[in-house]
C-alpha cells in the first residue's frame, strides 16, 4: 500500500539544510561587518548573534574534537538506505555536495573553520550585539 520512504529525497532535504546553515555561518559574518559599516540595527541584535556564534562555535567543536558533523552522518545514512552513491543523484545532491564537500586534510578545515571562529569573536569585540534593553539608552 505505501512505498518505500523516499530515501533519496530525504537525503536532499538534510543536504539543503546543510547548506543552508554552511550559508548562514559565512554569510551571518559578512552580513555583522557589512552592517555594521552600513548602519544596518538588526545586525547586532542578541539573537542573530547568538545563532550565529553558537553555530560556529559547534563547527569548530566538532573539528577539534575530530567529530564527523551529524548532518553528513545523517545524509549518508539516508543515501545508503536509498542505494545510491553519494557521489550520484539527483541535482540538488550534486551541486551542493560540490559547493559543501572539499578534498583536504583534516587538519586544513580545523585550521579554516578555528580561523573563521576567531574572525566571529573578533566580530563580538568590534561590533558587540545589542539587546533591547541596550538599544533604548542610546
Amino acid at each position: 500500500m505505501f512505498d518505500d520512504p523516499p530515501y533519496q529525497l530525504l537525503a536532499d532535504v538534510v543536504l539543503t539544510l546543510h547548506f543552508c546553515i554552511v550559508a548562514f555561518v559565512i554569510g551571518g559574518l559578512v552580513l555583522t561587518i557589512i552592517g555594521n559599516f552600513k548602519a544596518w540595527r538588526w545586525v547586532n541584535t542578541l539573537w542573530f548573534r547568538l545563532a550565529h556564534l553558537a553555530a560556529i562555535v559547534i563547527v569548530v567543536a566538532q573539528a577539534w574534537l575530530g567529530a564527523t558533523c551529524p548532518l553528513t552522518s545523517v545524509e549518508m545514512w539516508l543515501r545508503a538506505k536509498a542505494r545510491t552513491a553519494t557521489y550520484h543523484g539527483s541535482f540538488i545532491e550534486h551541486w551542493l555536495q560540490q559547493l559543501i564537500y572539499y578534498q583536504a586534510p583534516s587538519w586544513v578545515f580545523t585550521l579554516a573553520y578555528s580561523f573563521f571562529g576567531l574572525l566571529v569573536a573578533a566580530t563580538w569585540w568590534r561590533f558587540p550585539p545589542t539587546s533591547k534593553h541596550n538599544e533604548t539608552n542610546t
